[in-house]
This record gives C-alpha cells, structure tokens and sequence, in this order.
C-alpha cells in the first residue's frame, strides 16, 4: 500500500462542491467512485480544501493510498472514464505521511467579473452592472494586506480554530472584458474569497471608503461586510507545496 497524489481540475458548475455530501453530486465522490472502479479497490481521497458549491478549481491536489498501480496508465484511464469536466494531470507517489491539505504552504484564488455580457464564459464569471473603479479597489486591496484576522469575511458559526491568514498577494487586473481580482495566503477561510470580493466592488463602486473598510475589517463582524458574490465566479487556480511534494 502505498500514497499518491493526484493533480486535477475542474468545472465545479455541475457539483455541490468538492467534499462529499449524501445525494448529491460532488467532486470528491465522483473521484472516489471512478479510482475505486478501476483499480478494483476501496480508495478515499483526500482534498487540498473544500470548494464550495459552483466553484471552479483550475489546480487542485488529492491524495490516496492504494496498492501499486501505473501511473501514467490510470492517468489515462481517468481521462476517459470521468465526466469532460473533471481533468487529470498527473498522479505521483509520495512519502506515507503526505497530505494534501496540510501539506500546502500557500493557495491563490481569482474571481472575475465584468460589466458586460460574455456568452462564451458563461457560469465562469459574475456579471456586474456597473464599472467599479480598479484604481481604487487596488488601494483597498493593498490595505487587506495589512491585516491577519479576517474574522469579518469569515461565513458564520464554522468550526476552524483561528481566523487568522497572512496574504502575501492581493490585486485587480484586467483581463481581455474582465476585471479579475488574484488573492494569495497561506490559508482561507470558508467564503472569505466571494465576502472579500464583494466588499472590494463596494469601495470600487463608490459605496465603500478606505476607511471604512479598515472599520470593517476591525470590527471582526461577518454582518458588517459585503455580500459575498455568487460562486460562478470563484476560481482555485494555484496550490503550493514544498519541492519534496513536486514529482
């Protein structure tokens, strides 16, 4: 019996998030019940997090343990056998005390939203009626960047033992008809991504000051920030691990 790890990606429009749930249709089930069929063997697999429902994942890792398979093969197999929007890149073995989740030194999500109607990324952003100014949701981010407790744009009543995440990376860009927002920690929290967001398009919207967002932040109140913007938008597209992780 040995671990590996599995790198993948996928659409999550289809799925009530990564992590199994009874009845419903999920990543983490749709893996299992595939890798257990084809290596005629139970397999559990074991995220790097836990996307939420609707949400994107354009790097994600796993790991499993199972008897000795060919890599390259199941790779192969995998491809064929899942649903077109699930992709697997690589699987590798690894050292028995791995883990995906805690093994990660750092995680970048990115959300996009636009202005305009784009039927060609359909449920793959968040369409906005309104242009926000980029400047000024740049300077706000930069401010995020000054705190570690992020109590306020934390979803309610989760059970995790601190609040605290250190950002090394938080900036709009535009991107073709998009305005994309890349944030970079070492942890998040449930629905930070979409809360922090949202409460960024407030300041860029004019609805929102910069101290007002430092008020916000201080108060470690989830009721005092902004909405959290629809999953479609959301994106996981880079996880990090150390160099004795990478094949």
């Amino acid at each position: 019996m040995g671990r590996y790890f599995i790198h993948l990606a996928y659409n999550g429009a289809a799925y009530n998030g990564w992590q199994t749930q009874p009845g419903l249709p999920t990543v983490q089930l749709t893996l299992e019940e595939a890798l257990s069929t084809l290596l005629r063997q139970k397999i559990a697999v074991v995220g790097c997090g836990r996307t939420d429902t609707g949400v994107h994942a354009s790097d994600f890792y796993a790991h499993f343990d199972a008897e000795p398979f060919d890599c390259k093969h199941l790779v192969f197999k995998l491809n064929n056998y899942l649903p077109p929007d699930i992709a697997i890149f690589d699987i590798y073995p690894v050292a028995d005390n791995a883990h995906a989740r805690f093994d990660a030194v750092a995680r970048t999500y990115q959300y996009h939203v636009s202005d305009r109607r784009l039927p060609f990324h359909q449920g793959q952003y968040c369409r906005i009626y309104y242009r926000p100014d980029m400047e000024k949701m740049n300077e706000a981010a930069q401010v995020l960047m000054e705190y570690e407790d992020f109590t306020s744009f934390a979803k309610l009543h989760t059970q995790v033992k601190t609040n605290i995440c250190h950002l090394t990376e938080a900036h709009w860009d535009a991107v073709g008809e998009e305005l994309v927002f890349t944030i970079r920690s070492n942890r998040f929290l449930r629905n930070m991504v979409r809360s922090v967001t949202g409460t960024l398009l407030d300041v860029g919207r004019g609805k929102l000051t910069i101290s007002g967002l430092r008020d916000i932040v201080e108060q470690k109140n989830r009721c005092a920030a902004g909405v959290s913007m629809p999953a479609c938008g959301l994106f996981l597209t880079k996880v990090e691990y150390p160099a004795t992780l990478k094949p």
